[in-house]
């Protein structure tokens, strides 16, 4: 009779395991072990790391109904049929589990007021509307339309905006418009280098 390597240690420390601790094993052995991803819903990202946009899948505990407060991350991994990576990470997007499952994690907008020293928190409406208005006032106050010479050039050099490694060429592309040709925002940089 062949008996393999695996099937002897098993039978070897179950015997020992129940002749030094007089207790049955065998049920312990008959479960089979599960994956940690074996009831998990895949989802495909991008690294937000650096501008390669390796290819991720995250694996999220909870099915996939909106609004869901109750879905957990158990796993974050390369994406196997990405072309950019083919299901490798560097060390930094190797960690991003830690980045999503994090009790530091910001998850609400932090506001401190000019002169105050407490931090308080604000709705995503009350940001963007504040942002909002904070680039039409920098606009209407240091918009350049000529410079020394009267030469036109249009130019808004107080603001400057920096676009996300995870934004597409198109994004990137649409931003440069809206900012550059919109707004005549000089100072600009993305990851497209458009």
């Amino acid at each position: 009779m062949q008996v393999s390597r695996r099937t002897f240690i098993k039978v070897s420390s179950a015997g020992l395991a129940a002749s030094a601790f007089g207790f049955d094993v065998s049920p312990a052995l008959a479960q089979t072990r599960r994956l940690k991803i074996e009831r998990t819903t895949e989802t495909r990202s991008i690294c937000p790391y650096c501008s390669v946009s390796c290819g991720v899948i995250i694996h999220t505990l909870g099915d996939k109904s909106k609004n869901v407060t109750g879905s957990t991350v158990v796993h974050v991994e390369g994406d196997p049929d990405s072309p950019i990576n083919r299901g490798t990470l560097c060390p930094k997007g190797i960690t991003l589990k830690q980045d999503i499952v994090n009790d530091r994690r910001l998850t609400k907008v932090q506001y401190r007021a000019p002169g105050k020293d407490a931090w308080e928190e604000k709705s995503w409406d009350w940001a963007i509307d504040r942002i909002a208005q904070l680039v039409k006032k920098t606009r209407d106050e240091k918009f350049i339309e000529k410079d020394a010479k009267g030469r036109t050039v249009n130019a808004l050099t107080a603001m400057g905006v920096v676009g996300g490694c995870t934004d597409t060429n198109e994004n990137n592309y649409l931003m440069v418009k809206a900012f550059r040709a919109g707004l005549g925002v000089i100072p600009m940089e993305q990851q497209a280098r458009i």
